[in-house]
């Protein structure tokens, strides 16, 4: 029988989910719905011989800027964020582990009562396994969102592309609630992104990927099957590259 994974035109994917994601239509928190459904399509990328790694942001619990906007000191307050991560990490875990999809909790900050340290090269060998592996706590750095931790961690695990799911369908030249007129952009260069300020990411995770010439695209992680047409090569949302 043919092997699955030649289907695939991206094999080794990062996938960053915010968590405002996790919420659905929750003030607060994590969604059972939403969990399920996005760990759904994470099994469906792994079934055809996918490597996917995960960094999911704490937003929905603790977002650490926020906090310290209102009096907490910063340090603390990221590290309260990072623990927020680990939060939603072992909710993604548990149901990706619902439909048999093997899962490990990787964190950046040392928390081994309940998932394993980061370390790259297992990190690495988990993904070789099989296992699809979520990336906690961020760099383990205040002062650093999880759109860079995704940068980061994506280059050091060589991973072919790197996933931003957000709530729109792409890259716009302004806000499209707000403005009915903005354009989609297909594909831009990070350069473009910088220059015009687009808001994809962060400047420092943006850089990052520039530099170590990693492609990014973002998508709409609402649209069933996205990441299986992404990962078998088709146009979805807007890919940011160095061409």
């Amino acid at each position: 029988m043919e092997n699955p994974s030649k289907q695939l035109k991206f094999r080794r994917i990062l996938l960053k989910l915010s968590g405002e994601a996790l919420m659905g239509d929750e003030p607060y928190g994590i969604d059972p719905k939403i969990i399920d459904r996005l760990a759904a399509e994470i099994y469906e990328l792994s079934k055809i011989g996918a490597e996917i790694a995960v960094v999911i942001g704490g937003g929905n619990i603790f977002r650490g800027t926020g906090l310290a906007a209102r009096g907490i000191d910063r340090v603390t307050a990221d590290h309260m964020g990072m623990l927020a991560t680990i939060m939603n990490s072992l909710a993604m875990q548990d149901a990706l582990e619902r439909i048999n999809v093997h899962a490990r909790v990787m964190s950046a900050l040392k928390i081994n009562q309940v998932c394993e340290d980061y370390i790259r090269r297992r990190a690495v060998r988990h993904l070789e396994k099989g296992r699809v592996v979520i990336l906690a706590a961020g760099t383990g750095n205040p002062f650093f969102t999880t759109d860079s931790a995704a940068s980061l961690r994506a280059i050091e695990i060589s991973a072919e592309l790197l996933i931003k799911a957000t709530k729109v369908d792409g890259v716009y030249s302004d806000d499209p609630v707000s403005n009915k007129n903005a354009t989609r952009y297909e594909r831009l260069r990070y350069d473009e992104v910088i220059e015009r300020k687009l808001t994809v990411m962060d400047t420092t995770a943006i850089v990052l990927c520039r530099d170590n010439k990693m492609p990014l695209r973002i998508l709409d992680m609402r649209k069933p099957g996205v990441l299986l047409t992404v990962a078998t090569g088709g146009d979805e949302g807007t890919l940011v590259s160095n061409n």
